[in-house]
């Protein structure tokens, strides 16, 4: 081959090579185009709500205090830490910034401005902008605003007034006033409100729990704080580390049995133990099967089989995963060291005898590894299966989402479930660096 030859050779190679790399960045490009205007990216911003995601993010770190009365009736006025019954404070009884006489009030927001309710209107001074005025009818609301136009922080229509400013919310219906203060923090995490210790600091709560004289003749104080924050109400803190067990139940459940079913079965599809090809294509077929269908769609079917439950969600993972481990395991035994089994063999043993100490031995460090790394995984996948089924973590924390007003409680939920994952993750290794040894060390 002459030198000319070969820079022919080379040349077209090259510009083959760049022709291709060009055209794959005109492939990926025009795949980007069709997905900005098939997902319609221009439109993103015209649906998306920047007040909305400000107070998605506001429920998630704070608690609101809501200030409700009645536009119908004697017009009852009430007190809820976040609107719920768990939450309100007696009848007749406010917080601090609320004076009230009766039914009207004067509601003081976090930045000092004082909304006044006074029969069934509404006066609210709002800083930098001006009074306004909403009068609640039969026919509908009438809104008097001291400029012509409506401004941003004011959504208003003939049956809703709705104000949003740096000190709180205003919302206003035919129905009823609410008026909502944002405080930083988890009110009632560990004390609902009718409970003695609610309030207390953390140095009055240890003189409690070691000093102070019984509260209750029934029960040490100590008992008394445990049951409040183990049987809180609001937070439900017993319900929730129930959910969180049964969560890792479910995990462990799905995998330890498709492990336990998928080793024998391997077998029968890795072609060194398996001569009839039969068996082996139908095992192995029967494995990706198993493995095609998605653990979310085995979990659908099995609750329509079974019916709701983390027993249910944990056979829809064993079924997911003895397909997974069915094929990593014959993978694995594929590649044994047939010397190792062939020494087996000299001394006699029975074909049993050298399957557990000709491949199990060899086995043994894949099949660990690979089954806490997948008990690992379903840990987080049991929390969205949980949340089909009706068990788990992943029940509470679709619940919470659903109320779309519990913000604070799915952000706890989510905390709880990073911390599962992260000490699932650590026991994990533990344990592989247990059974398996770690090289490093």
């Amino acid at each position: 081959m002459t030198t000319a030859t070969l820079k022919a050779d080379t040349a077209r190679l090259v510009n083959r090579k760049a022709t291709l790399s060009f055209a794959l960045l005109g492939a990926v490009a025009l795949y980007l185009i069709y997905i900005f205007f098939s997902f319609d990216i221009m439109g993103l911003s015209e649906r998306a709500s920047l007040t909305n995601a400000k107070t998605l993010v506001a429920d998630s770190y704070s608690y609101k205090t809501h200030i409700t009365k009645s536009n119908r009736g004697a017009g009852n006025l009430s007190a809820a830490i976040e609107g719920e019954k768990k939450g309100r404070y007696p009848e007749g009884t406010y917080p601090d910034w609320v004076s009230a006489d009766g039914s009207d009030a004067f509601v003081t927001l976090s930045d000092g401005s004082i909304v006044e309710l006074k029969g069934k209107t509404v006066f609210y001074d709002i800083p930098n902008y001006g009074p306004v005025k909403i009068t609640t009818r039969t026919s509908g609301i009438d809104l008097e605003l001291p400029t012509s136009d409506v401004p941003d922080f004011i959504s208003a229509s003939r049956n809703r007034v709705a104000i949003t400013t740096e000190g709180g919310r205003i919302s206003v219906t035919k129905s009823k006033t609410e008026i909502f203060r944002y405080f930083t923090g988890w009110e009632m995490f560990f004390f609902t409100l009718d409970s003695p210790f609610y309030g207390k600091s953390a140095s009055q709560l240890a003189y409690l729990a070691t000093s102070a004289p019984r509260l209750s003749p029934e029960t040490g104080n100590f008992a008394a704080m445990w049951d409040g924050f183990w049987n809180n109400a609001m937070w439900r803190h017993g319900d929730v580390a129930w959910a969180i067990f049964e969560t890792i139940l479910m995990a462990f459940l799905g995998t330890a049995g498709a492990a336990l079913i998928a080793l024998p079965l391997a077998f029968l599809s890795a072609q060194n133990f398996t001569k009839n090809w039969i068996a082996r294509f139908s095992m192995r077929r029967a494995f990706d099967f198993l493995r095609g269908v998605d653990g979310l769609i085995w979990t659908i079917i099995l609750s329509r089989a079974f019916g709701p439950g983390p027993l249910t969600g944990a056979l829809a993972i064993l079924l997911t995963d003895t397909g997974t481990f069915g094929k990593m395991f014959s993978e694995t035994l594929e590649n044994v060291d047939d010397k190792q089994i062939e020494g087996i063999r000299s001394t006699g043993a029975k074909p049993i005898q050298r399957y557990r100490f000709g491949v199990i031995p060899q086995i043994t460090p894949v099949f660990i590894s690979q089954v806490l790394y997948y008990f690992e995984s379903n840990t987080r996948s049991a929390t969205i299966i949980g949340a089909i089924v009706g068990g788990g973590i992943g029940l509470l924390l679709t619940q919470a989402i659903i109320t779309g007003k519990d913000w604070e409680e799915v952000t706890y939920y989510i905390i709880l479930i990073i911390i599962m994952v992260m000490m699932m993750d650590t026991l994990s290794g533990w344990l592989r660096s247990k059974l398996i040894g770690n090289k490093d060390s």
